[in-house]
């Protein structure tokens, strides 16, 4: 298998409001962690929602495991491991309550494995989920979907909530989960930081539209960031130039070449989402 998802021509558009997706269009292969960037409303959930059926799009095909995934169809749960960020566990529960209701609901589930991970997290087992803190509540919804045998994981901010040494943690088992490299992650956050820490490739979407599509480290050592005058920025090469954007007398312009600084990933994403892009 070529890749565990296949996004071709997505397109989705919502009667409140007008905003969706416009040919969104990319792959995911085993074994790689993508980052998933953008602002809010820029797609990112709306895509995630099109991958797992929760979300019906207007055109275009998902394919999930070499299998065009369909409307509300749901043979693909038991391989995905879905984490939102906004956390909807039963607040009544307990650890050990939820861990026998998911025991019932997944082939696969994996009791030795899911309070591996509630001891990695430091969760207590027997205070009920509805006094946990969004970032606890966050770490057990990444245990349940690290322990049904998930071949793919989508995680729509998961480290929101967490304080650094707990997004530490986390990163460190995604790193472990596509170490055999056939598993694979799509993580949406708006920590960039993480991103580029684990990331392989990254995909940034900005209204609805895919505007970059890249490996990381191509990213990071091909593109450079320039700081000049408006004069300065009208005689570059045009087909150099990926984004710009104009502050008071200077222009900020995202470049491919050794010309400008080296940049962090942090200062390339708010360069792209709140500049022009070319």
């Amino acid at each position: 298998m070529n890749a565990l998802v296949e996004v071709s021509e997505l397109n989705k558009t919502f009667k409140q409001g007008g905003f969706g997706l416009k040919n969104v269009s990319f792959t995911i292969k085993p074994g790689s962690i993508v980052g998933f960037i953008g602002e809010n409303g820029a797609g990112k959930s709306t895509t995630i929602g099109s991958i797992i059926g929760s979300i019906r799009k207007d055109q275009g095909t998902v394919r999930v495991f070499g299998q065009e995934m369909q409307d509300g169809k749901d043979f693909v749960k038991e391989e995905i491991g879905v984490v939102f960020d906004t956390v909807q566990l039963p607040e009544e529960l307990t650890i050990v309550k939820l861990e026998r209701v998911f025991n019932g609901i997944y082939r696969n589930w994996d009791k030795e494995m899911f309070y591996s991970y509630v001891e990695q997290f430091s969760l207590p087992r027997k205070k009920k989920i509805g006094s946990f803190s969004r970032g606890m509540s966050m770490k057990v919804s990444v245990a349940v979907a690290l322990s049904h045998d998930a071949k793919l994981l989508l995680l729509d901010e998961a480290t929101a909530g967490l304080d650094p040494s707990g997004r530490d943690d986390l990163l460190s088992v995604l790193r472990t989960f596509v170490s055999d490299g056939k598993r694979s992650i799509l993580l949406s956050s708006h920590i960039t930081s993480d991103i580029e820490k684990i990331a392989d490739s990254l995909i940034f979407i900005k209204d609805g539209r895919i505007l970059f599509d890249i490996e990381k480290e191509s990213l990071l050592s091909t593109y450079r960031i320039r700081s000049c005058t408006t004069k300065e920025f009208h005689s570059l090469a045009k087909e150099t130039i990926v984004a710009y954007r104009v502050q008071e007398e200077l222009v900020s312009v995202l470049v491919k070449g050794k010309e400008g600084k080296a940049a962090s990933l942090d200062e390339m994403t708010v360069l792209l989402m709140r500049g022009v892009h070319v």
